[in-house]
């Protein structure tokens, strides 16, 4: 994603507080899909949703928000493991736990948190925009961990694009 998000001065009114955080700060130093940090991640999901969410008429300032929130755990998901639940059930707890530390949270912006991992996890969201950002977050997260396979794809592409270009000529 392009720093676009950056010069959205809305946008930027709904979570910058956010960002100045070190707990949000925080996420900058770990992997999160293979070829992005939790932090690039969390800030794609929120820029995306919030994009979403005002063109369908939801709350852009919680889903803005509440997309930026919705991975503020600190462990490496591929190792840890928890006796309560999946990593999948467990982390949607702990980052609502971590953001109830750093700002106050609405019942819709709980819902989206919570809520987020849908699908792997049994109970639905309660409004659209936790439906927003569930699927957002699986766009994401598909695109972040599949950029390198299909900019190799491109590159093999173009090389036997260019190949097949000097055989003919």
């Amino acid at each position: 994603m392009t720093d676009k998000w950056q010069e959205d001065s809305e946008y930027m009114s709904y979570i910058a507080d956010l960002l100045e955080t070190d707990a949000v700060k925080k996420l900058a130093n770990f992997v999160q899909h293979m070829n992005s940090t939790r932090l690039e991640h969390s800030i794609s999901v929120s820029y995306y949703s919030y994009k979403l969410a005002k063109k369908w008429g939801g709350d852009a300032r919680a889903t803005a928000r509440a997309g930026l929130l919705h991975d503020l755990f600190y462990y490496d998901w591929r190792t840890t493991k928890f006796d309560e639940g999946t990593h999948a059930y467990m982390h949607p707890r702990i980052a609502v736990k971590n953001a109830e530390k750093i700002t106050e949270l609405s019942d819709l912006e709980r819902d989206i948190i919570l809520k987020h991992m849908w699908g792997a996890t049994i109970a639905p969201p309660r409004y659209k925009e936790s439906y927003i950002v569930t699927m957002v977050d699986k766009y994401c997260a598909i695109k972040e961990a599949s950029e390198p396979l299909t900019d190799g794809l491109k590159e093999k592409w173009a090389q036997r694009f260019w190949k097949r270009q000097r055989t003919i000529h």
